[in-house]
Parts: C-alpha cells; sequence; structure tokens
C-alpha cells in the first residue's frame, strides 16, 4: 500500500458561542464505524463543541436522517460517516455517488457539513483511513463541519440555537408568491 501524501491542515475553528454538531453514522462496518467516531468525537471536543450521535442501516440513509434533522433539530452542523468497500457488483457505485450527491446538495443548500463516508477498495483501505492515529478521516470530517459552521456563522450569524427546537417555534412550510410564509 502506498504511504500517503502529507497535506496542509487549516488551524482549528475557534467558537465564541456552543457548537453542537450531529454524527449520523452508518456502522454496517463496526469496528471501522468506531474508529471514524472517535476521531469525529475528538475533533469536535478539541473545539470545546458538544454532539449527538445517530446510527442509520447503511450510507444511503445517513443524508436521510440529516434532512430529517435539520428539519426538526437545532444542530450546527453534521458529520456524515460510514464506509462504503468495493464488491463484486455495481451496487457500491450507487451507493457511493448517491450518497455523496445528497450530502453535497444539502451542503450547496447551506448545511453544514463534513462527509467521512469512506468509498475504498479493500478493507485495509479503509483501516488506514479510519484510525485515528493515521488518516483520521473521522475527524477530518468534523473539522470540515465545524470550519463550515464557523464560516456560516461569520457571514450570517447563528440563526439557530443549541439543540432541539421550542414547540412555539413556527414551522415554515410554503413561501407565498408576495415573499410571506405559511405556518
Amino acid at each position: 500500500m502506498a504511504k500517503s501524501e502529507t497535506h496542509y491542515v487549516l488551524p482549528r475553528p475557534e467558537f465564541d458561542k456552543p457548537v453542537k454538531l450531529l454524527i449520523v453514522v452508518a456502522p454496517y462496518y463496526k469496528d471501522i464505524a468506531d474508529d471514524l467516531i472517535a476521531g469525529a468525537k475528538a475533533e469536535i471536543e478539541a473545539v470545546g463543541g458538544s454532539w449527538d450521535l445517530v446510527e442509520v442501516p447503511g450510507a444511503l440513509e445517513v443524508p436521510t436522517a440529516i434532512a430529517i434533522s435539520d428539519r426538526q433539530s437545532n444542530f450546527d452542523g453534521y458529520v456524515a460517516l460510514g464506509c462504503v468497500i468495493r464488491g463484486e457488483t455495481t451496487h457500491y457505485d450507487t451507493v457511493c455517488n448517491d450518497s455523496s450527491r445528497a450530502l453535497q446538495l444539502m451542503g450547496l443548500q447551506g448545511l453544514c457539513i463534513g462527509n467521512g463516508i469512506l468509498t475504498v477498495e479493500t478493507r485495509e483501505q479503509a483501516v488506514v483511513r479510519a484510525n485515528s492515529n493515521d488518516q483520521n478521516k473521522g475527524g477530518g470530517a468534523a473539522a470540515a463541519a465545524l470550519h463550515l459552521v464557523a464560516l456560516a456563522r461569520k457571514w450570517g450569524g447563528q440563526r439557530k440555537g443549541v439543540g432541539f427546537r421550542a414547540p412555539t417555534d413556527p414551522i415554515l412550510l410554503a413561501e407565498k408568491s408576495d415573499g410571506s410564509t405559511t405556518v
């Protein structure tokens, strides 16, 4: 296996208000998922942040869980974790492409998401990438989400509190043609 090339890593962002991320993981390969989670938790805690964790059946369900959470809770950002190892069928391509595309589309809509879903050829590649003492892709995904949260706060301020929405907060269902909204 080729040694990974060194690369520049941005300094950790600093936060003057609490930051809370949701880690969404597909633990299909439990040992690999556990290493990714450990890296993500450590990175979030290193900036004084907090996190919650949910498990979903597979990588295709990770974006759906993030979308549900965004509608029903107040996390500042999200860390998507899992592992897809190439098999004998084209299912690998579908899972890799569709989960990545869904996460990217939500990111383009303003969600702060770090994508740590590994897409690898072999289990050995996954182990190296997940290990927090090696490539630490879980920590990298958390760092990406934290950097995006910092940018969102810099440019737009914090729009959400930390935790779940109070029952009195309106849920906006639709926008009228005049720009007003229906509750």
